[in-house]
């Protein structure tokens, strides 16, 4: 057996980390023979809520888990980690503006990222899904200036699978067979799911996107607006935001970094923008697409981008900066 991996889920008695913990600790995202280590981490008041996740976990009797460490205190939760899945966030309230969600969110993210800077491995992976993700992955790794930047990421995989999927269904085969969909951008209502790349294996032969749906006005309309509102979707209708799909994305995202992507094809996550050639501004966590070996990403490079698209990513990026900036000066205050 392999030497345990320490892994951190912060938002621990959350919904979404509820759906998440035991495919980590069934071995579902790192592997069937790898041990873990599960820290979980939430606010003081969500202590007695965590036991009772600490009890179902151990009365799942899972031979891959080790050991199970509920907390509320960063040093406990960072220390040593080889994984930190950041999931707790401030979550917008009613008659929030967006800037006060910003600041509540600087602070934790500052928070942790020192923690990580200080008590983690440095060769920790950091999967930010907190919203809002983008600027808050980027504010935990300017406060983690020990760890390379390329060690971190947020989750833009959910808007990934569900431009697939909603493809998938319009063409009537599994998500399986269309692959290369990209999201760029932020995890927000401005996100661009393109398909101008995208390959749909129909049962006679692989088809690009548009030739396979074969109606342009819904994949540069309706679809475009169902993937970017998707999430708003289901809280009208569940009265909840997402957890499960977003607990399957957490866990695509992870064990793609630890196993790679396929030959030929690529997913989405949100990564460091500095040097990318599509001429994305430098110093965000904007979504691209990827491929990844030994747990490095390379963003996939020489994919032709037309006008149409060149507004979207334009649009996105637009409001990054503006996150970005009102961030920083967060920071600094």
């Amino acid at each position: 057996m392999a030497e345990a991996i320490r892994v951190l889920v912060t938002g621990a008695a959350g919904q979404i980390a509820y759906s998440l913990l035991l495919s980590i600790a069934k071995g579902d995202v790192f592997g069937k023979d790898q041990p873990i280590i599960l820290l979980l981490l939430d606010i003081t008041p969500m202590l007695p809520v965590l036991e009772g996740v600490v009890m179902e976990l151990q009365d799942c009797a899972l031979p891959l888990l080790r050991d199970v460490v509920p907390t509320d205190k960063e040093e406990v939760a960072f220390k040593d980690l080889d994984v930190a899945i950041l999931v707790g966030s401030m979550p917008r309230k009613e008659g929030m503006e967006r800037k006060d969600l910003l600041k509540a969110n600087v602070a934790i993210f500052k928070s942790q990222g020192a923690a990580l800077d200080k008590y983690a491995k440095k060769t920790v992976k950091v999967l930010v899904v907190g919203n809002p993700a983008n600027t808050n992955c980027l504010i935990a790794a300017k406060s983690a200036p020990s760890i390379p930047k390329e060690n971190f990421s947020c989750l833009t995989r959910l808007d990934h699978n569900r431009a697939r999927s909603q493809v998938a269904l319009r063409c009537g085969v599994p998500a399986t067979q269309v692959k290369n969909v990209i999201i760029w951008g932020n995890h927000s209502s401005t996100q661009y799911p393109d398909v101008h790349h995208c390959k749909v294996s129909m049962p006679a032969s692989e088809l690009a996107c548009f030739d396979a749906v074969k109606d342009d006005a819904w994949l540069k309309g309706d679809f475009i607006s169902t993937v970017q509102q998707r999430g708003a979707a289901v809280i009208k209708a569940r009265k909840l935001s997402s957890a499960m799909s977003a607990a399957k994305a957490i866990c695509d995202h992870m064990r793609d970094i630890w196993f790679g992507t396929q030959e030929g094809e690529f997913t989405s996550m949100g990564i460091y923008s500095t040097g990318n050639s599509y001429g994305v501004p430098e110093d965000l966590i904007y979504s691209f697409p990827v491929q990844i070996k030994d747990k490095t990403w390379k963003i996939v490079d020489g994919l032709a981008i037309n006008d149409f698209s060149r507004s979207k990513m334009d649009a996105t990026a637009a409001e990054l900066i503006e996150e970005r900036d009102t961030a920083v000066a967060f920071i600094g205050a």
